[in-house]
């Protein structure tokens, strides 16, 4: 039988380009790696290196046995990396990004859920509308939601979203409440994005969707000033779920239009790499996920 010993001995002299080298990496007498792939050559009944005084060359039977063995040590190797860190408690410091309301009102609590379960941990939790870059930025997962650009990043979807039309109080006193979104084009509309001219909101409804010309006086491209403005009085606003719920329930805003809402978007985790994800990154996915998940579906 093939003593897998000996296999890692051959990809290391393979790796490392001599015995001598091989025998330095591994720890042990240059005799002894002469023996093991000695060993190993009578156990496949081939040549694997042809050896000179001045040269070290794998033979054709060596490189398809090389090339093959190796992958197969490399999943070994993994599967033993990935052992080792599922029984090592996750510790060390987590930095994380999501959208503003988002973050206010589903990730806090899996936050504060994560760092009693896990006493050895720390979080920093970047709350910006921002699209921050994950690697350049030094995040470890981001939270996105709507549609996502084609990235090089994995994600893994959680559910999905949708925004509530909402005004404020004060404002719905002075200009009345819209019946149908044709009435939107008599309002004053509070605009998620770069400009209050020409906007369109899409919206579906009992008849199916509808697109909408809205127009206002104040536009912004980050949802805490749109939250703000509609707050205040300034218009109608496309408003997250869950932020709308929030400060609806607070008395600081109305749902206008309740039979429409933004078409469903997608709500998702991302992170730069599934191989050799972390104790600690794959801990919070996995309670994040459940938490959220179950907020989302309840919604």
């Amino acid at each position: 039988m093939i003593d897998l010993n000996d296999i890692v001995v051959f990809a290391r002299v393979v790796e490392s380009g001599s015995f001598t080298a091989a025998a330095r990496l591994l720890a042990m007498p240059k005799t002894t790696v002469s023996r093991r792939i000695a060993a190993l050559e009578r156990e496949v009944g081939v040549r694997l290196l042809q050896r000179t005084t001045r040269s070290l060359n794998m033979t054709d039977a060596g490189r398809l046995y090389y090339e093959q063995s190796s992958v197969a040590l490399r999943t070994i190797e993994e599967a033993n990396l990935h052992l080792a860190e599922a029984r090592a408690e996750p510790s060390g410091t987590i930095r994380i990004s999501a959208p503003v309301g988002f973050g206010a009102y589903f990730l806090t609590d899996a936050v504060v859920d994560f760092l009693a379960i896990y006493p050895k941990t720390k979080v920093e939790l970047r709350l910006t509308d921002d699209k921050l870059n994950l690697v350049e930025d030094g995040i470890d997962l981001a939270f996105r939601t709507g549609v996502l650009q084609d990235s090089t990043l994995i994600a893994r979807k959680l559910g999905s979203t949708h925004r509530l039309l909402c005004a404020s109080p004060d404002y719905l006193a002075r200009h009345g409440a819209p019946e149908t979104p044709a009435d939107l084009v008599h309002h004053h509309c509070v605009i998620a994005g770069p400009s209050a001219v020409g906007a369109h909101w899409v919206l579906d409804g009992p008849s199916g969707q509808e697109t909408v010309t809205v127009a206002g006086r104040f536009a912004a491209n980050e949802m805490q000033a749109v939250v703000a403005a509609a707050i205040a009085g300034y218009g109608i606003a496309q408003l997250p779920y869950g932020r709308a719920e929030a400060i609806i329930g607070e008395g600081q805003l109305r749902r206008v239009l309740a039979d429409y809402t933004t078409p469903v978007g997608g709500l998702y985790v991302l992170y730069p790499s599934s191989r050799h994800l972390s104790p600690l990154v794959k801990a919070f996915i996995d309670l994040a996920t459940e938490r959220i998940s179950n907020r989302v579906n309840s919604a």
